[in-house]
């Protein structure tokens, strides 16, 4: 990881495209302001994580689970 130290006002540069801005430093947080293309997603890494986690655990599936959902749209289709 790199660690960069920044004071208010100051920033960083993301490839061409990115930029990173300190904008207030009070009590024990930090207030950024990104600056990126709108097709860039920024999330924060809680809000990531979780997305991550949700999209492995919706990945895993039982195959029954597939057998129930075939057995649910036959019985529909039935008159």
């Amino acid at each position: 990881m790199l660690v960069l130290t920044r004071k208010a006002g100051e920033g960083i540069v993301i490839g061409d495209d990115i930029r990173i801005t300190v904008v207030e430093i009070k009590g024990g947080a930090i207030r950024i302001g990104i600056e990126a293309p709108a097709d860039k997603k920024i999330y924060r890494q809680e809000i990531y994580e979780r997305i991550c986690r949700e999209n492995q655990e919706a990945a895993q599936w039982n195959p029954s689970d597939l057998d129930a959902l075939s057995e649910s749209l036959q019985k529909r289709k039935r008159p």
